[in-house]
């Protein structure tokens, strides 16, 4: 087999786990403290944050004006619209401009 499916077969394997065993770590628990509920609720904006950062860094007009756009509809539509809004107009940005 090719080194890079080795690679997808053996990071599959390990994200596998890492959900699973966080899934069984926390079940073993009756209640979660609110300290760690809070911190286990910032990890997806944690996560988008270290995704946004770097193309802000490096972001041309286009990007940035696709970032604006995702951020201003992130105050009123949930994730996944945020998310399509985003990507579309950055689509269209570097297509049609």
């Amino acid at each position: 087999m090719n080194e890079t499916i080795w690679i997808i077969i053996a990071s599959a394997i390990a994200t596998y786990f890492t959900r699973v065993g966080g899934h069984l770590v926390l079940s073993r628990f009756e209640t979660i403290h609110p300290r760690i509920e809070a911190a286990l609720n910032a990890v997806p904006a944690a996560v988008l944050t270290t995704l946004v950062a770097p193309s802000l860094l490096s972001a041309g007009p286009r990007e940035m004006i696709a970032i604006v756009v995702a951020g201003l509809v992130a105050l009123r539509g949930g994730i996944m619209t945020m998310f399509i809004t985003g990507a579309l107009v950055l689509i269209l940005l570097r297509n049609f401009t």
